[in-house]
């Protein structure tokens, strides 16, 4: 089967990012049973070295040059938003389209040489054109609703900018709407946002279209690449939290202040020596300034994430935005450290309880964090059993030989 997989995020090395370890890992188990081919667009950042580790992974590897820069300033907003209302299409998606990848893509369709098209994130979807359905199996992989998140943002009061993200949602809806008709199947990460998508699609919709289609939507959660994440050696004990994510994105940039500035100073009164790292690359200064806070440590981007998870007592993920499954909840799991999170970090899991082993501990309150953090540190036995119990479901579910069986399977349908 020859595949076709978009991606304007470059994904490699498979560390840089949700997406990017997502992509990356879906395309190398594909590519060991299809002829795969990628197009991708290449940030600044990307190095000459790079672009040939990743050439190896797939049968052609198509590397395009990154859009030209965003106006900024008050008239640059206006005429993204004119733009957005006029053309349907969200700021951030026309600001990374890369018409050389277009015509590529469109020639590689015309005459014939892929059988699926596969958008990694739905950012891709402006690449396909909605005639390609009609020929070929075209999948849009949506790592989280954008409308789902913006209308999760305002009722949670998280929103950075109401105002505009008021205007937004309309837009939003109207936007996620159309481009999902465009394709063969819909792939989630989650269930609840799968929900989420077929509460939006099934709404009336102004002219009520008879032809309007609504496509099969799956559920394929993410993985761990056991190798990276391998688990703890010891318990260390001790009073000592993590948070990783990437930390220029407004949901980990959220989560990290909300930890710091909100659950630490009570676990403080508790335990003055506990101290909390903060894991992820690109910190803005919203999180920088954290690092002069007591206790709190911004290291940034790392090599290997799983050695700062094994030197802590607990990871806690109090996501409070943001749709589908974590790729640093399964992480943690997979390395052993025991888990606090809220709904959202846990979104997609069946953490246990009553008879099955408890793999992760649930808190969405502040005073359910400080009391769920103190039962670690309090109880050996309890964090041996959710240490115990997560790793052993990541090996039996979110591997991603597992995760990439399911995809194959789907894109075979």
């Amino acid at each position: 089967m020859k595949i076709l997989m978009l991606s304007s995020t470059f994904p490699y090395p498979p560390t840089r990012g949700g997406t990017q370890v997502r992509t990356f890992n879906l395309l190398k188990y594909l590519s060991q049973r299809h002829d795969v081919i990628l197009g991708t667009v290449r940030s600044p950042d990307v190095t000459d070295a790079q672009i040939d580790a990743l050439r190896e992974q797939v049968t052609k590897l198509a590397v395009f040059e990154t859009p030209g820069t965003v106006s900024t300033g008050l008239a640059g907003k206006i005429s993204r938003f004119s733009r957005f209302v006029l053309s349907g299409t969200p700021p951030n998606v026309l600001s990374s389209y890369s018409r050389a990848m277009q015509n590529w893509a469109d020639e590689l369709v015309a005459t014939g040489q892929c059988d699926a098209v596969t958008c990694e994130h739905s950012v891709n979807e402006i690449y396909v054109r909605p005639e390609w359905r009609q020929k070929l199996l075209t999948v849009v992989n949506i790592h989280s609703s954008v409308w789902g998140t913006c209308r999760e943002m305002l009722a949670t009061g998280t929103s950075q900018k109401p105002l505009r993200d008021r205007l937004n949602l309309p837009l939003l809806a109207r936007y996620e709407t159309r481009y999902c008709s465009k394709f063969s199947r819909i792939v989630t990460t989650t269930s609840t946002d799968q929900h989420q998508l077929l509460e939006l699609l099934s709404q009336p919709r102004l002219g009520g279209k008879a032809d309007f289609f609504v496509p099969p939507i799956d559920v394929i959660p993410n993985g761990v690449d056991l190798a990276q994440f391998p688990y703890r050696a010891i318990d260390p004990g001790g009073h000592t939290l993590i948070f990783a994510g990437a930390m220029n994105n407004l949901p980990n940039i959220d989560a990290a202040r909300f930890l710091s500035l909100q659950i630490l100073p009570l676990l403080q009164q508790r335990y003055p020596d506990i101290t909390l790292t903060l894991v992820g690359a690109s910190p803005v200064p919203e999180v920088l300034a954290l690092g002069k806070l007591p206790g709190i440590q911004v290291v940034g981007r790392v090599q290997r994430v799983a050695e700062y998870l094994h030197q802590a007592a607990v990871c806690v993920v109090p996501m409070r935005i943001g749709f589908g499954i974590k790729n640093k909840t399964l992480e943690a799991m997979a390395a052993g450290t025991p888990v606090v999170a809220s709904d959202r970090g846990l979104e997609g899991l069946v953490i246990g309880g009553g008879l099955e082993p408890i793999r992760a501990l649930r808190a969405n309150k502040v005073q359910e964090y400080v009391e769920a953090i103190t039962s670690l540190f309090e109880n050996q036995e309890l964090r041996q059993e959710l240490s115990q119990g997560a790793r052993k479901r990541i090996e039996t579910e979110y591997t991603w030989d597992i995760i990439g069986r399911q995809y194959d399977r789907l894109l075979q349908f």
